[in-house]
């Protein structure tokens, strides 16, 4: 159903560009003719690197054709090298002659990107009065200068925060993004796209670069930092496309985007989760319906107390082609009926980049609509009252003009990471660590209270006699007023798992067949780091 979407999408928009340039077609020859249609079809497949190699070798015959400069320029663009894109897009525009209005366009995104948004706003102006554009493309337009309207007033009124990149110890000159952290802070897990080897093979059909893998760091508490990432032990990366979307709060499982064509399961794009085992990686297993459908999935991450996934989706009954569902998990194999959130979180445009933090109820997620500063901005909604709040841009210099990714927090909630495209990186996409310390997230008003961060609460529930660990054991924490607080149960292995505010609870255990346990317990919280207070116990009969 995946293949068959995408090949019914790319010959209705090579149809559209057919019909476009039937009058203005310059090719004579009917070799040439035959070549851009192929290398049209290529680019519209995502293959830009041999559209590109096909519009060069065209170039070659038709140096001043405004439409072939236009298409290399438009390959370079996908291909993120903007410097080239330009330059030939301006190539294009200065023949003078069979413009495409798409040059103003793509030339405007690129002046977007380099914060030069009078330049953007003159190009996306340029488009708009343009002859043959259609009302999609002016809408689009619009969302453009309605973005880098939104850059100006967030740079002019930056935040309180201080954003570092971390250096080459985790980044490199390739794309590095998805950064995924424990709540404890202490393991980052992140998404590279840098070679292994000098054998290791690159997309050649679709953007040539070498495919992705997952890579971990252990934090350093001695030199206060993330030590050099390496490639995630175990069974986890293959010599396809392997992304991570998120790791549980505990550090236990890894969400993954995985694509593979010569793999049934994950041909097309769908989420696979890995779960650790004596320090290494599972191979990744399908999540399975009904998160998994026939349509595209693109990642997806847990709630801390394990009972709900957010993934998104472009499947059938969304606001935009990207939506974000949620679903109650049942037990460890079932789940509930996916659910999208709905407005005001999704919307015609796409969304994606999912984390929930550690308080279970703000979600940060990346859309690209008008509210945003450039492509995909970091935005944040609170679950209250039943319903989620109207999403905020977290403005900058926490966004940028450039395409962020998901962004992720720690429990004490001192720290953030985030992705990003921006100025100034070692690679396409490096990875950024956030100070918050004169920033509080979590607070509608970004003022920091006494504490905002939440301290761990673990442990193992095992078997009294046998001494192994009970799955699907019931914890509860209920407040000194009775009230429930949270609720979960252990995992496969018998642990359990609560980020928390400090202070006093009542922790009761339930398993059918066994003793329940009620004991009074105090989380501490401090102002320096996150605590952790492991708890252990054994259930007799």
């Amino acid at each position: 159903m995946k293949q068959l979407l995408s090949i019914l999408i790319i010959f209705s928009t090579l149809l559209s560009f057919s019909q476009k340039e039937k009058k203005n077609n310059v090719f004579t020859d009917a070799g040439d003719a035959a070549k851009i249609l192929v290398a049209k079809q290529k680019m519209l497949g995502g293959q830009y690197v041999g559209a590109l190699n096909s519009f060069r070798e065209l170039e070659k015959n038709h140096p001043n054709d405004a439409n072939i400069l236009f298409y290399i320029g438009q390959c370079y663009f996908s291909l993120k090298q903007n410097d080239k894109a330009k330059e030939y897009l301006i190539k294009s525009i200065d023949t003078k002659t069979n413009v495409k209005p798409e040059s103003y366009l793509t030339l405007g995104k690129i002046y977007q990107i380099e914060e030069n948004f009078d330049k953007a706003i003159e190009e996306f102006n340029t488009f708009k009065t343009a002859p043959k554009t259609d009302k999609e493309s002016n809408e689009d337009a619009d969302v453009l200068l309605s973005q880098c309207q939104n850059a100006k007033n967030f740079i002019a009124n930056p935040l309180d925060v201080e954003v570092t990149n971390l250096g080459p110890d985790i980044n490199s000159k390739y794309d590095d993004k998805n950064p995924c952290i424990t709540a404890d802070g202490r393991k980052l897990v992140f998404t590279t796209r840098r070679p292994e080897g000098t054998n290791d093979e690159v997309d050649a059909d679709g953007d040539g670069k070498y495919f992705e893998d997952i890579y971990i760091s252990n934090y350093d508490s001695t030199n206060k930092k993330f030590g050099v990432a390496d490639e995630v032990p175990g069974s986890i990366n293959t010599k396809a496309h392997d992304a991570c979307t998120s790791i549980s709060p505990d550090g236990k499982q890894i969400y993954i985007y995985k694509n593979d064509i010569n793999d049934k399961e994950s041909m097309g794009g769908d989420i696979f989760v890995s779960k650790v085992s004596n320090g290494k990686w599972r191979s990744p297993e399908p999540i399975g319906k009904p998160i998994a459908s026939s349509y595209w999935e693109g990642g997806a991450c847990i709630s801390p107390d394990g009972k709900k996934i957010f993934f998104f989706s472009e499947r059938n009954g969304g606001l935009g082609r990207s939506d974000i569902y949620s679903v109650e998990k049942i037990n460890k194999k079932e789940y509930g009926k996916p659910i999208n959130l709905g407005a005001p979180v999704n919307s015609a445009f796409d969304e994606g980049g999912m984390f929930l933090a550690p308080d279970g109820k703000t979600l940060f997620f990346c859309s690209n609509g008008p509210a945003s500063m450039g492509s995909y901005d970091v935005f944040k909604t609170v679950f209250e009252n039943g319903k989620w709040s109207e999403p905020i841009n977290l403005g900058y210099p926490i966004n940028s003009a450039a395409k962020e990714g998901q962004l992720t927090i720690s429990a004490d909630a001192k720290y953030a990471y985030v992705s990003s495209e921006r100025k100034g990186g070692l690679g396409e996409s490096d990875i950024y660590k956030i100070d918050l310390k004169d920033y509080a997230i979590l607070e509608k008003d970004g003022k920091r209270k006494v504490s905002n961060g939440l301290s761990i609460l673990k442990g193992t529930i095992r078997d009294g006699f046998e001494g192994y660990g009970i799955p699907d054991v019931e914890v509860i924490l209920t407040d000194d007023a009775g009230i429930q607080v949270a609720s979960t149960n252990t995992n496969e292995n018998g642990e359990y798992f609560f980020t928390l505010k400090g202070g006093n609870y009542t922790l009761s255990i339930k398993k059918k067949g066994f003793k329940e346990i009620t004991e009074k317990i105090e989380v501490k919280l401090s102002t320096k780091e996150t605590i952790t207070l492991e708890k252990g116990y054994l259930l007799k009969k």
